[in-house]
């Protein structure tokens, strides 16, 4: 595991020391890899929707119903 320095602006700072005080996460490491772990999730969700949106705009057209399309985004919200 590699390791890295940041700086944090004091309300974020305090806001990871609460989450660690509150036993929410056991370190300020551990919190901010969960955040960095939903947000590259978050962005393949994104990618994956703007997949689908180019392939329908190249094609005219897509099989997908918009009704599905939303259902697929929704679940790969929740996973």
């Amino acid at each position: 595991m590699s390791r890295q320095s940041i700086s944090l602006t004091a309300p974020n700072d305090d806001w990871l020391k609460n989450q660690v005080k509150n036993q929410e996460y056991s370190s300020k490491s551990e919190l901010v890899n969960d955040l960095i772990r939903q947000a590259r999730n978050q962005q393949a969700q994104i990618d994956w929707v703007k997949a689908k949106i180019e392939q329908a705009e190249k094609s005219g057209f897509t099989k997908d119903s918009k009704d599905l399309i939303l259902v697929q985004s929704k679940s790969m919200i929740n996973d």
